[in-house]
């Protein structure tokens, strides 16, 4: 494995104010298409406690209604180009997550671990789509199982080289399956989801918001009320205005608990290190 880079200081907040010229150019094309996107996560989190960025947060993070996504991918070639472009698995064959990025044109950069991945490669911010999930428990908890699999087969490529023992055999071994089923199985769940429908909604290709952060009921493990994405209103963030939740404390509280709490020292950290970069 390649060696760490640290991005540090100016480099750090460089980074940072890439990603918002990044956030501004999709707001211009959303905003020009009406197609409601919401800033979530850290990036929220950021606007409601810091009217920014988390000082130690390294990424940006757009969510939009599927509906909404697949509109928005329709309307890549109206990006700046000296700005950013698109990236998914239809963009960029090499690509292997199920959600898209848009990247920073002219730049470099490379997770740990990652360096043989042949996709493109720059300072991105992550646009993540939102999908319908069954409306009984039991089937939100198979879907759950069923998006585990999947996740874990666009990992293998990663997770070959980075595990060891029992690990890198169970990943080499999901490495052979074509990436091309993965998204075909994504594709049968993005087809039932409507802006619409009651069901409850969920990032497919990363963990359930539910599970990740609090001991919810197990009712509300496996989605978030559409609600949350359909009421907007706009936050500050760097000194610019982007639409996020309306309903930002029960989203909050539901993915931090106490959010306006800073966490410990030592847990305020970057997500993931880099081996390469170039701004």
């Amino acid at each position: 494995m390649s060696e760490v880079k640290v991005i540090e200081g100016a480099d750090f907040r460089k980074m940072q104010l890439l990603q918002v010229e990044m956030l501004v150019e999709l707001d211009r094309v959303c905003r020009a298409n009406h197609i409601k996107y919401q800033i979530w996560a850290g990036t929220l989190l950021g606007a409601v406690r810091h009217k920014g960025y988390i000082p130690w947060d390294d990424d940006a993070d757009v969510v939009m209604l599927r509906e909404e996504y697949e509109k928005f991918k329709k309307c890549i070639d109206q990006l700046n180009p000296d700005i950013c472009f698109y990236q998914d698995h239809e963009t960029d064959p090499e690509y292997r997550w199920g959600y898209a990025k848009l990247r920073r044109t002219g730049t470099t950069y490379v997770r740990l671990g990652q360096e043989h991945i042949k996709c493109q490669t720059g300072v991105f911010i992550d646009i993540f789509p939102l999908d319908d999930v069954p409306r009984t428990t039991l089937g939100q908890m198979l879907q759950d199982f069923h998006c585990f699999i999947l996740r874990k087969i666009l990992w293998s490529e990663v997770g070959k080289y980075q595990e060891h023992g029992l690990l890198k055999w169970w990943y080499t071994l999901l490495s052979k399956i074509p990436v091309r089923f993965v998204f075909k199985q994504l594709d049968f769940y993005a087809k039932k989801s409507s802006n619409h429908s009651p069901n409850m909604v969920r990032t497919l290709c990363y963990t359930s918001i539910g599970k990740l952060y609090r001991k919810h009921p197990i009712k509300q493990r496996y989605g978030m009320p559409k609600r949350w994405f359909t009421n907007l209103e706009t936050f500050e963030f760097e000194g610019r205005m982007f639409w996020g939740l309306k309903d930002y404390d029960e989203y909050l509280t539901f993915s931090f608990g106490d959010y306006m709490q800073l966490p410990p020292e030592d847990k305020r950290v970057q997500h993931a290190p880099v081996s390469d970069y170039k701004f």
